[in-house]
């Protein structure tokens, strides 16, 4: 599976921003889909997770009620929809499939390169 993430940038706290992942090379709707990420000087830490039939979500505690994960199977793809963003949200934004939803990187087999998310304040 190759996953390619856009929609990243720059943006002032309290915004948002929609992140999307396309995927490519396999049969999408096989595959569980998650988005990491990674500040500067730190691990990759979970974000969000779907199931493949879209019915089963997780959101890391840091950001239940301002982040949204979703997919489009038809479209092949993930959206990371980010509102009331904070500086503390500024990472490298990475999406990632694999076989379960699971908050452990471990098991996800394939990632994408990443897109930047800068919140100032």
């Amino acid at each position: 599976v190759q996953l390619v993430e856009s929609g990243g940038g720059l943006v002032q706290a309290g915004g948002s921003l929609r992140l999307s992942c396309a995927a490519s090379g396999r049969t999408f709707s096989n595959y569980a889909m998650a988005w990491f990420r990674q500040a500067p000087g730190k691990e990759r830490e979970f974000v969000a997770a779907i199931h493949w039939s879209g019915y089963i979500k997780s959101h890391a505690d840091s950001v239940k009620g301002r982040f949204t994960i979703s997919r489009d199977n038809a479209k092949n793809t993930v959206y990371l929809q980010m509102n009331s963003l904070k500086p503390e949200d500024t990472a490298v934004y990475y999406c990632g499939a694999g076989p379960r939803v699971a908050n452990n990187k471990g098991e996800y087999a394939y990632w994408g390169q990443g897109t930047q998310v800068t919140v100032s304040s």
